[in-house]
């Protein structure tokens, strides 16, 4: 991912702890730094297995704040990169005044990827180590932690330049972790935004649409699990590349033969879900389907029901449903005609 533009400012809590200064780098990093590069996309990828929100930038009201502004500035070349940063740490200093204890380094990046710009800042910490020299001695070493992300957040500046009408609806994301609320509150004021889509739940939603569809379709054990496993590996693709999930091209790949059955499906089944989710990791890595057939028997279900709707005693060897589905009510009904 070539990095067009990148930056290194640190913040430091006062020694009364009551806010945040801002010692500013002299200049933006060369472009060409490949260590600086490395470090972005070790964040990136880190950053694409958080939890987070996603939303857009208000247009008005309390919500909305001065960085639309700048990155209009800076995107027409009227603001410098410098500029830009230091605009956005500042702020990000005053928004943050009382939630930091300890200081850290705050890399900001504009990188591009195909045809697609984005703009990602992460706050990393530093820890000492020890290394070895060239004398092949023990010498001090320190080094970023770049797996343990609290703060961070990026702007998909593509979507969000090509407006309403062809672009995104969710193009700017933030860290949302539960046991740091006040700094995903401060980041999301200094991105000036407003949160849209709830991830887990949107995720759990699709889930629940495909095993629908899944089950409408009355497909056998083996086109149930490759359409499963199609899912399960473009979800955690969009994940890797820190991005939503489109439904539309979700459709396409889960039967190739007839493209648009599951969008349809969706559509008219009217699930509420957005034209683009952003995949939320721990709802996936709980879906999966069990299947099994034998003796005329075909036996398939969704594993997060295992406990509620469905039990298995394991020494009766038996699977006992609770909510047998409604078309198969209907047709024991009839056999008792």
């Amino acid at each position: 991912m070539p990095l067009l533009q990148s930056i290194v400012h640190r913040l430091d809590p006062t020694l009364d702890g009551e806010r945040l200064t801002v010692t500013a780098a002299p200049g933006a990093a060369d472009s060409n730094d490949d260590t600086m590069a490395a470090l972005v996309s070790k964040l990136a990828d880190t950053y694409n297995t958080k939890a987070k929100g996603w939303g857009r930038f208000a247009s008005e009201g309390e919500q909305a704040g001065p960085l639309v502004a700048w990155l209009e500035a800076y995107m027409k070349g009227e603001l410098a990169f410098e500029a830009l940063s230091t605009q956005l740490t500042e702020r990000l200093a005053r928004e943050l005044q009382e939630a930091l204890s300890v200081g850290g380094y705050l890399v900001i990046a504009h990188q591009r990827q195909g045809d697609t710009e984005t703009l990602l800042f992460a706050l990393v910490h530093q820890r000492e180590g020890i290394g070895i020299g060239e004398a092949h001695q023990a010498v001090p070493a320190a080094q970023l932690n770049t797996q343990q992300l609290t703060l961070a957040a990026r702007v998909n500046l593509t979507q969000w330049q090509q407006g309403d009408g062809a672009g995104s609806q969710q193009y700017v994301s933030f860290l949302k972790d539960r046991g740091a609320k006040k700094l995903a509150d401060g980041v999301a004021a200094v991105l000036g935004m407003e949160e849209g889509i709830d991830a887990p739940a949107e995720t759990r939603t699709l889930l629940k649409a495909f095993s629908d569809y899944v089950e409408r379709e009355d497909l056998d054990e083996e086109a149930s699990r490759e359409k499963t496993d199609t899912l399960v590996d473009y979800a955690h693709e969009q994940m890797r590349r820190g991005e939503p999930m489109t439904l539309e091209e979700l459709s396409g790949l889960v039967d190739e033969q007839a493209p648009k059955a599951f969008y349809e499906h969706i559509r008219n089944a009217d699930y509420g879900l957005s034209p683009e989710i952003p995949p939320d990791k721990k709802t996936l890595s709980q879906f999966r389907r069990f299947t099994g057939r034998a003796g005329g028997v075909s036996i398939s279900f969704d594993s997060h029901l295992l406990g509620s709707s469905i039990e298995y005693d394991e020494g009766q060897d038996r699977l006992i449903i609770k909510q047998v589905p409604k078309q198969l009510k209907e047709q024991l009904a009839k056999r008792k005609e």
